[in-house]
């Protein structure tokens, strides 16, 4: 692509980097869909959810999206109606090492997911680049900083990394506060600690400049949850 040649010789700004990464993802988005309408949608893809209280006991998760849900496992035991938002709520049964039952067959589940399109646009403003090969330490340590164990960081990755290592380089960005706006999580009993994390990412041929997005996470503590996942532009 054109972008990054441009963006190296300085004459592309971090903002409007950010705004052809997201007008790119708009086109991705499209090219399976109807050509005759327009779509803004971008993939969240592979969202995961772990639970870990203090003891064991029955939680209720619900999720309301602001987009299209294309995939949820296991199914919502209530699900909202389809109008503005759309979502539902998982009923399970979590222990303290985070393993999720059904409370009616007693099937086990590692972690909760859904997958949907969203209409929000990613934020690129901030961020890195950071070269393709370089991508697995990158995350193993940016992970770390925004609160997942090694085995959270190991499922994000082992997702993520085969889309990522072999591009030349990839600009990264972990969203904040619009993503969670776009995807409400509403939790009973409430936990102590909710740890999301959410990348959005663009692979790029030569480097770009953009300015460098801080790090930080809560301290775990007490019942925890943590969220995973992440959209490709």
């Amino acid at each position: 692509m054109g972008i990054p040649k441009l963006a190296k010789r300085g004459f592309l700004s971090a903002a409007t980097v950010s705004l052809l990464c997201v007008v790119l993802a708009c086109g991705l988005a499209s090219c399976g869909g109807d050509s005759k309408k327009p779509n803004r949608e971008a993939l969240a893809a592979k969202p995961v959810i772990y639970l870990y209280p203090e003891q064991a006991c029955e939680v209720e998760v619900s999720l309301s999206f602001d987009g299209e849900l294309t995939c949820v496992y296991p199914s919502f035991a209530e699900s909202l109606p389809a109008e503005d938002r759309v979502g539902g709520t998982w009923t399970v049964v979590a222990q303290p090492d985070g393993t999720l039952a059904d409370p009616g067959t007693g099937r086990e589940y590692g972690y909760l997911f859904w997958e949907g399109l969203q209409a929000t646009e990613p934020d690129m403003s901030q961020g890195f680049c950071v070269a393709g090969a370089d991508t697995e330490g990158f995350l193993e340590d940016s992970l770390a900083r925004l609160g997942l164990t090694d085995r959270e960081a190991a499922d994000f990755i082992t997702y993520w990394l085969p889309r990522m290592q072999g591009n030349a380089y990839n600009l990264i960005s972990f969203q904040g506060g619009a993503y969670e706006d776009a995807a409400r999580l509403s939790v009973d009993p409430a936990p102590d600690t909710v740890i999301r994390v959410f990348m959005a990412w663009c692979p790029f041929d030569e480097p770009v400049d953009v300015e460098p997005q801080e790090l930080d996470a809560p301290d775990r503590g007490g019942f925890t949850l943590v969220e995973w996942g992440g959209t490709e532009l």
